[in-house]
């Protein structure tokens, strides 16, 4: 059961590749296997956790490991309504495990549906045509530079997430050419991580660090900056002098049908709608909230003044500019292929399997260096934050050394696990908005992003352990 488990998920993976060969999509197969996994887990839940179902619930406890100190912890946490034979509370125990994850996942996905939400409405507006106009290059080589460097700093201020969002909605807006589109998808994919490793509130791998106290915010900006812009720099160098020619911009379409705004309404609502976007980690600095909640609520803020802003307008513009109209242009399919492969990782997470690969590369291998350049490597096929997760529960902060506070070890991951995701299209939150909003094939992506990828992550891995 353990090993199918890891067979069910290989296969899924496989089957999201080939999604344009199999003519299957993602969603679909993500669901399916996030399902499984779980399904496979709770009928062999005996034989993955490795436990004598012969046994009382005191003797498995007895039996002791790490999986048991879960179990232990899990039974004083909820001492009531568990059944008293064995199978039962391991059905139980693997169905809270079940729920702590989905707490998670679905943190991320109310998030990612307000983040669209609030881009769409925006564009709804012709919101963006504000910063599209501002930008009149065609050359290919100056426009993906700016864009770049938008993404680099925006998402250290915001997420590579959202950036990811945001930009792809310009993207789409600035490039009519789809194998344009994926190109420069692909890049931001890389600028949006890079800009997200260095910043303690840009990507989730980092913020688990910065919160659980192995990192400073102040420290991790100094430390990791550095390689980030190198990671980002050297896919664009080698761009300069491979990408030749001008782009090709969006035809308009359904201008006429689409009931116009004003610039008053254009330049208000692209202001909001950045203000909520930039709102967010604001509030959950000040509030210690989740983001998903400062996200809500800018979307209920804009949401508020968009019904006032075309109240005694006709029905049918009304809904086209008000939250009602554009969530249904969300791109649902994402959301449920987010769903699906988290659930999976998280099942792999909670029978054991990623905490057996920290503790293999840790006994096999042991250079803190070489570790965390293959953590960031798993982090675009496994979802990196189960990945830093094994990774704090192996090691304890030490006084000195490389584990301790603001030590190597530590920084390293955060850029490793930050940036290493950017190889594969799915193996970034950034990465899977990108890939759902401009339809990236995941092979296109292997065959002409992966290796820009891959030297800027090494480049930049190799700059941090020469200065360290």
């Amino acid at each position: 059961m353990f090993i199918l488990m890891v067979v069910i998920f290989v296969l899924g993976y496989v089957a999201i590749a080939m999604e344009h060969t199999i003519k299957v999509d993602k969603a679909a197969s993500a669901l399916l296997i996030g399902v499984l996994t779980w399904t496979v887990f709770v009928f062999g839940t005996g034989d993955i956790l490795g436990v004598d179902t012969s046994l009382s619930v005191n003797g498995i406890i007895d039996q002791g490991g790490e999986i048991m100190k879960s179990l232990r912890h899990f039974l004083f946490e909820n001492p009531s309504d568990i059944p008293a034979e064995t199978p039962g509370i391991l059905n139980h125990y693997v169905t809270h495990e079940l729920r702590h994850h989905l707490i998670e996942i679905s943190e991320i996905l109310f998030f990612l549906l307000g983040a669209m939400t609030i881009v769409e409405l925006v564009d709804a507006h012709e919101g963006f045509s504000v910063v599209t106009n501002k930008i009149t290059t065609k050359n290919k080589v100056k426009l993906i530079w700016i864009l770049s460097v938008i993404a680099f700093f925006f998402s250290a201020a915001l997420d590579n997430l959202t950036t990811a969002i945001v930009m792809a909605a310009l993207i789409k807006k600035l490039i009519g050419d789809i194998k344009d589109q994926w190109i420069f998808g692909g890049i931001i994919v890389i600028a949006a991580n890079a800009g997200g490793a260095w910043s303690p509130i840009g990507d989730v791998t980092t913020i688990m660090l910065w919160i659980n106290g192995q990192v400073t915010a102040a420290n991790i900006i100094q430390a990791v900056i550095v390689p980030s812009i190198i990671c980002l720099l050297v896919p664009l160098i080698i761009l300069t002098f491979t990408m030749k020619g001008n782009i090709n911009p969006p035809e308009e379409i359904g201008k006429g049908e689409n009931h116009s705004t004003s610039n008053f309404e254009k330049n208000l609502v692209f202001g909001l709608g950045v203000a909520c976007l930039l709102f967010v980690p604001i509030f959950k600095t000040i509030t210690h909230l989740p983001p998903f909640m400062g996200i809500l609520l800018g979307l209920g803020f804009l949401w508020l003044i968009t019904e006032l802003l075309h109240k005694n307008k006709t029905r049918e513009a009304k809904v086209s500019h008000t939250v009602v109209g554009v969530i249904r242009r969300i791109d649902v399919p994402s959301v449920l292929f987010f769903l699906g492969i988290l659930a999976a990782v998280g099942s792999l997470q909670s029978a054991g399997h990623l905490g057996l690969l920290a503790s293999y590369l840790e006994e096999s291998i042991g250079n803190i260096y070489v570790v965390n350049i293959i953590i960031g490597v798993l982090s675009s096929i496994v979802d990196n934050v189960p990945l830093v997760a094994a990774a704090q529960g192996m090691y304890e902060i030490a006084p000195t050394g490389p584990y301790m506070v603001d030590g190597t070890f530590w920084e390293f991951l955060a850029y490793c696990a930050g940036t290493g995701g950017s190889c594969l299209v799915i193996g970034s939150a950034a990465g899977v908005a990108i890939m759902g909003i401009l339809r990236i094939d995941f092979f296109w992506y292997m065959k002409k992003i992966t290796f820009l990828a891959f030297i800027g992550y090494i480049s930049g891995a190799i700059y941090y352990i020469l200065v360290n």
